[in-house]
């Protein structure tokens, strides 16, 4: 794996327009005290549409990600259809997915498509030597993740393998998938129950080719990549956007190399580039840290090494500016999320852990982030799903329980395909712990495609509420909307108490023509924002 190497952060964190003043050391606000910190609105400014893709999935062939977690099969105990949950599939109906990556990671460079196909019980068994050592039967494949993506109304990223397959059985899937001929794999497609083409949205050539999709070098990759790329051949009216795999953490020899030598021509062409990141409180893949019971240090460190991923975001798009001024390569940052400790007695090879406030309010910071680079970044898939690393929903045979970190993305659906307003924060807003600091307040605001006025907040301090006066070229005179936030740093939903943290509901007026807003210590607030 790769470790971090922090540095002190000190930039303001807001969305589109940065700004602030860095007042080191802070106090705790009483309600006597005067505004803090103001966030200013450009309304008439308007920025880049927020890709609903942002808010993507990720589900993988790891653990319990799929098999329980969303795969029961038509005849388990579990309530289901057609052999997927009932309760899972519901939830993340309400959570409005927009895309599904599949089927991994690190999975997708040892899979072979063709075994999950077919009837389920000719299928032949395999072992998942990437995650746990434990046997696939491959009863979740190709139909059963088109079938899924289809019921929840979602767009789909498959990643290819590049690792240990060929061009011919890449080639071989897409047109399985795709092909509205009489060719013998569209034929065999429809034998096996889908008589039309699938719509594929997204395409990735590979995965971590550094790591696990191959120990490879950037020049190696991107030779593969070309060579790959041009046999990936679709129906003109179905051609997937088309993903090279790049870097993590604070690599920039991946971008610099593909940007550098993968031109666009009537054979091939790439469509984005991939970074992954995952967020460690203690920045040391030996000893990640503990997903509860931490201590404000462990609080801080994990918001501290989340908020280096603008550093590599910046860096790596400065990048692509230079070779694409015209923004056509988007920058997806297809694996995100907080990665901790496996739970003592676990499968260590199942990645699973509970989700906390504090993955709450690390969700929020991301996905400002994300929202302000929206001219590259459109797309991120959080890592993952269900079970896994930083998921939305945690299951236990048949009892289910949304995290807070599912609560942070429904509270945040009116940004999918919203258009960004630049925003700026201006005032007291830092949080100093020891030598390090980080902003306070994050903020970001948009025009959802209602045509309504939205604002996310996020503080990311423990302990210091904060007020904020609103300021806009636009009078708002109240707000309405939710707000997330506990008393204990580590609060979260367990199967005992599901319910346990949950959004409330959230209102604000204006008083003598002025838009104060209060923001709890540690609190996610999404709010619209109201003549």
């Amino acid at each position: 794996m790769f470790t971090l190497s922090p540095k002190p952060f000190t930039r303001a964190l807001a969305f589109g327009v940065v700004a602030g003043v860095m007042a080191l050391g802070s106090h705790a606000v009483t309600a006597a005290d005067a505004v803090q910190t103001s966030v200013k609105i450009e309304t008439k400014n308007q920025g880049a549409v927020i890709n609903k893709a942002i808010y993507g999935q990720f589900m993988e062939h790891l653990g319990r990600g799929i098999y329980e977690g969303v795969w029961v099969g038509e005849d388990s105990k579990i309530p289901n259809t057609k052999g997927y949950r009932k309760d899972v599939l519901a939830a993340l109906k309400e959570l409005q997915v927009p895309l599904l990556r599949w089927p991994g990671g690190c999975f997708a460079d040892e899979y072979h498509w063709r075994d999950g196909i077919g009837p389920r019980d000719k299928r032949p068994a395999t072992v998942n030597t990437t995650w746990g050592g434990v046997t696939d039967d491959n009863a979740f494949g190709t139909h059963e993740f088109m079938t899924f993506a289809e019921m929840l109304g979602a767009e789909v990223y498959i990643n290819g393998n590049l690792g240990t397959g060929t061009p011919q059985e890449m080639a071989a899937w897409l047109e399985y998938l795709t092909s509205d001929s009489q060719s013998t794999l569209a034929n065999m497609r429809r034998a096996n129950g889908r008589d039309k083409p699938w719509k594929v949205d997204y395409f990735a050539i590979g995965n971590e080719a550094w790591g696990c999709g191959g120990t490879m070098t950037p020049e190696y990759y991107t030779n593969l990549y070309k060579h790959y790329a041009t046999f990936l051949k679709t129906p003109e009216d179905n051609r997937p956007i088309l993903i090279a795999s790049g870097g993590h953490t604070d690599q920039t020899e991946w971008t610099t190399t593909l940007m550098e030598n993968v031109p666009e021509t009537w054979s091939m062409r790439m469509d984005a580039i991939s970074h992954h990141y995952y967020t460690l409180p203690t920045g040391d893949w030996a000893k990640h840290g503990a997903a509860l019971g931490f201590n404000e240090s462990e609080w801080f460190d994990t918001m501290f090494n989340t908020l280096r991923i603008e550093d590599f975001i910046k860096t790596n798009t400065a990048i692509m500016d230079k070779h694409d001024p015209e923004k056509k390569v988007g920058f997806y940052v297809d694996e995100w999320g907080t990665w901790y400790d496996v739970a003592e007695g676990d499968n260590p090879g199942f990645l699973y852990q509970q989700n906390s406030l504090r993955d709450a309010v690390l969700a929020g910071l991301n996905l400002n982030i994300f929202h302000a680079y929206a001219e590259r970044v459109r797309m991120s898939n959080i890592a993952q799903m269900v079970n896994v690393l930083q998921a939305m929903i945690l299951t236990d045979k048949e009892k289910m329980l949304l995290t807070p970190t599912y609560h942070v993305f429904k509270m945040y659906i009116p940004f999918q395909d919203a258009t960004s307003l630049p925003i700026s924060i201006k005032g007291e807003n830092s949080y100093v712990l020891g030598d390090k600091e980080i902003p306070m307040v994050s903020a970001s605001a948009a025009i959802s495609t209602s045509g309504k006025y939205y604002l996310a907040l996020v503080n990311a301090h423990p302990s210091e509420s904060r007020k904020l006066a609103i300021e806009a070229d636009k009078t708002f005179s109240r707000v309405k909307g939710q707000v997330l936030t506990a008393d204990a740093m580590d609060a979260h939903n367990t199967f005992k108490q599901p319910n346990n943290l949950q959004p409330k509901a959230y209102k604000q007026k204006a008083k003598d023509g002025k838009l104060i807003l209060d923001l709890p210590a540690k609190s996610v607030v999404v709010v619209e924002l109201l003549d």
